[in-house]
């Protein structure tokens, strides 16, 4: 299905990037869950959700990643929709059969949100086609049972998240100039956090409201790139690339691999893309933008 065949759909919801602008791994609590620090914001490049009614509930894909999952499998989206549905059943609320088109423009498992971003933007498409919402406190506890991500994905917006990610604080981050790179080579998440030198850092320290935020973000860390780094070279690769470019700071995001560029302009950003692209054509690379302070969902 192709990308603009989306305009047929009643509802159609972008799920953008999450992207950590940076992290810190301050704890672990004693179910085994890392306690985390981590400035996040979101990207105007993401998947994208379609939703129309239907006589039967129906689940399709299209886009680049697509064939890294199975339409008739077990994922997040499916998950969204049937535990909204069953919430809103337990309110008396009518939540009918759904045709749920998910376009996949983001790899899987690369440290940048996609599948808790399509988890949120579903239950968001599905509250705004069903035309019903569960009550605050059980909405925000139903999207934390999805996964530990899912929450700011459902806000949508700059913020700092701690504990497992279920405590946020909105960040007047303005929208920044950004490249997004990925070597399309996995790194396994769990070994990452078992090869981490110490899982009790210090906090996430910075100004509500810096002067220059590039330079406040270039001054923060994430915990897991070292150890992801050891894990997958080619983390390092891509860092390097990036950095050669006119970027202003150059992280990796999450458990990785994906790395992301930040830039004064989004002219610089999208010739840095065209000239990583071109040389390494088998890597994922797209110039983009983040969403602003002001620009996301409440």
């Amino acid at each position: 299905m192709p990308a603009e065949s989306l305009s047929g759909f009643a509802v159609v919801e972008p799920a953008p990037a999450k992207i950590n602008l940076a992290l810190a791994v301050v704890g672990r609590r004693e179910d085994g869950y890392h306690l985390l620090d981590s400035l996040v914001t979101f990207t105007a490049f993401g998947d994208r959700i379609g939703l129309s009614p239907a006589a039967e509930d129906r689940f399709t894909l299209s886009g680049r990643f697509s064939d890294t999952l199975a339409a008739d499998g077990d994922n997040l989206v499916i998950r969204a929709r049937d535990r909204l549905r069953a919430a809103l059943a337990r309110h008396g609320k009518a939540a009918p059969p759904v045709h749920v088109h998910l376009e996949k423009n983001l790899p899987v498992a690369s440290g940048i949100g996609g599948g808790s971003a399509d988890a949120a933007a579903t239950l968001r498409a599905l509250e705004a086609l069903w035309q019903a919402r569960l009550p605050h406190g059980e909405r925000e506890a139903l999207a934390l049972g999805l996964g530990a991500d899912v929450p700011m994905c459902l806000a949508g917006r700059p913020l700092i998240a701690r504990g497992i990610g279920e405590d946020i604080t909105p960040v007047a981050l303005p929208a920044l100039a950004m490249v997004l790179v990925n070597p399309l080579v996995g790194v396994s998440t769990p070994a990452v956090f078992k090869a981490l030198a110490s899982r009790h850092n210090p906090p996430l320290v910075m100004s509500d409201a810096p002067d220059d935020w590039l330079d406040a973000i270039g001054h923060l860390r994430n915990d897991l790139e070292p150890p992801a780094r050891a894990l997958c070279p080619e983390i390092s690769v891509v860092a390097e690339n990036l950095a050669a470019t006119d970027a202003r700071v150059v992280r990796m995001s999450g458990s990785g691999a994906t790395c992301f560029a930040l830039y004064t302009s989004e002219a610089a950003a999208e010739a840095a893309a065209a000239m990583l692209a071109q040389r390494h054509p088998h890597w994922f690379v797209t110039a983009t933008r983040t969403i602003g302070g002001d620009d996301g969902e409440a």
